[in-house]
């Protein structure tokens, strides 16, 4: 069964930090390009970071940039997202998704697998 699942979502006050996990079975995450998304209430879903081959700088968005950072263990099959400085726009629902390797845009059109999403909620 091909899926993707995140975690490490939750409620965090502003300035703080988690780690969200994408987990992928199924499919192996080294030969695809991965990226991390997120949609707040009310809004489109967004790019946060991509990562279109494993051995390319990952793309961030401005929003984000100094404070997230994307890594990976492809040994275990696993991404991750490293949310430092969080702000309340940071509140989302964020998504991982694939797309075929060496996509260029981080585009959500460009992914075509997507997980369930994992809730992230900055408030004091």
């Amino acid at each position: 069964q091909v899926q993707l699942v995140e975690s490490g979502g939750g409620l965090v006050q502003p300035g703080g930090s988690l780690r969200l996990s994408c987990v992928a079975s199924g499919l192996t995450l080294a030969n695809l390009a991965v990226g991390w998304f997120r949609q707040a209430p009310g809004k489109e879903r967004e790019a946060v970071s991509c990562l279109s081959r494993r051995d390319y700088i990952p793309y961030y968005a401005d929003s984000v940039k100094g404070r997230f950072t994307f890594s990976g263990n492809y040994l275990r099959n696993t991404v991750y997202l490293q949310m430092n400085g969080l702000k309340p726009e940071d509140t989302a629902v964020y998504y991982c998704a694939t797309g075929s390797l060496g996509t260029p845009y981080c585009r959500d059109r460009n992914y075509n697998r997507w997980g369930q999403g994992t809730q992230v909620t900055v408030s004091s």
